[in-house]
């Protein structure tokens, strides 16, 4: 395993991290409890260190499954767990609240659910337009220095809205969307990041599935799978994505002997500026290609060719905006939050 640091926070965190989406047991088609367990106790085992989660998946039951696996398995100090806050559960969904109220509101809850009196990364989940930027970092910085978050982060964040976060609180890492299909933010938001210090945990490497090799035309998606709804996998768009998964899963073969899931994620690994790379295994089994992706390196010839393969492949690109959640506003007379939406 590789190892890098984060600022303000002690324990080294693998350079794959365990993601847990997927574990809260909604959008994703289910999941198991038991399995999920068995899955974070395994990454354990493969020296992975940091673990990331939200209240936002299955409304706070992934983070319950993560403090069951950890309380059951021990070892606190020596695991990275990294959470978020700022979406509120409204019907079937989620809105976005940022606002000091909720902060504070939503970190009892965290630490309920996740066994813990601390977190070590706390991290805001998207941003909340509805409410200053400096509310929330302020909020922040003052549940750092209660002791309740070790550092504090950002996800989904533009430069513009990081910069008036950080006039505040000390920001240590930002969370943006990265893999082989969706690259918008190695353009500006990585850059900036590397520039200014700031760790990256980037979400999605392999793209909800699509470059795990495992996929097919014929491949269906059931229940509440937001696959069935995200544009990459309808036509005629799903076609051109496999087409790229299968050039990419030949060169992987042909050049390295692997397969092209470890290829996507040691080309997030390699990119400059990139410290984490997370990972939303569901089963011990999916976990095994880990090993696959420590110990070497792309050269540029390959990252350049690995280019050229998606833009020949993917004629009608489309980014991962879909995923975005509803924003809030001001509230009208007689309306609850996020009645407008």
């Amino acid at each position: 395993m590789e190892y890098a640091t984060i600022s303000g926070i002690s324990t080294p965190v693998s350079r794959v991290g365990q993601g847990t989406w997927a574990m809260g047991g909604t959008q994703w088609g289910g999941t198991d409890d038991d399995e999920s367990v068995r899955t974070i106790h395994a990454a354990l085992d493969l020296g992975i260190t940091l673990i990331d989660t939200a209240p936002a998946y299955g409304f706070g039951h992934s983070e319950e499954v993560v403090g069951r696996a950890l309380a059951e398995r021990g070892g606190r100090d020596r695991v990275v767990v990294a959470t978020k806050v700022g979406l509120e559960p409204y019907g079937d969904g989620v809105i976005r609240d940022s606002s000091r109220r909720q902060l504070f509101k939503e970190i009892e809850a965290s630490l309920k659910r996740l066994r813990t009196d601390y977190i070590d990364l706390y991290q805001v989940h998207w941003p909340d337009f509805s409410t200053p930027y400096e509310e929330t970092a302020q909020a922040l910085l003052d549940l750092q220095r209660a002791g309740k978050i070790r550092a504090i982060g950002v996800s989904n964040y533009s430069i513009e809205a990081m910069e008036r976060f950080r006039r505040v609180a000390p920001l240590a890492s930002a969370q943006p969307p990265l893999n082989l299909f969706e690259r918008e933010a190695l353009e500006d938001i990585i850059p900036w990041c590397r520039a200014n210090g700031l760790a990256t945990l980037t979400y999605g490497a392999l793209c909800r599935g699509l470059l795990t090799g495992e996929m097919r035309e014929d491949t269906r998606f059931e229940g509440d799978d937001l696959r069935k709804t995200d544009p990459k996998f309808q036509p005629p768009r799903y076609a051109q994505y496999l087409r790229a998964v299968h050039r990419l899963e030949q060169f992987a073969r042909g050049r390295y002997d692997k397969g092209v899931l470890p290829l996507a994620i040691r080309w997030v690994l390699d990119q400059p500026g990139i410290t984490v790379a997370l990972w939303g295994a569901r089963h011990p089994g999916e976990l095994d290609p880990v090993k696959d992706v420590m110990g070497w390196r792309l050269d540029n010839a390959d990252l350049a060719y690995m280019d050229s393969v998606v833009n020949e492949s993917v004629t009608d690109p489309v980014g991962p905006e879909f995923m975005a959640p509803p924003e809030r506003r001001p509230e009208a007379p007689g309306e609850g939050p996020g009645a407008s939406i």
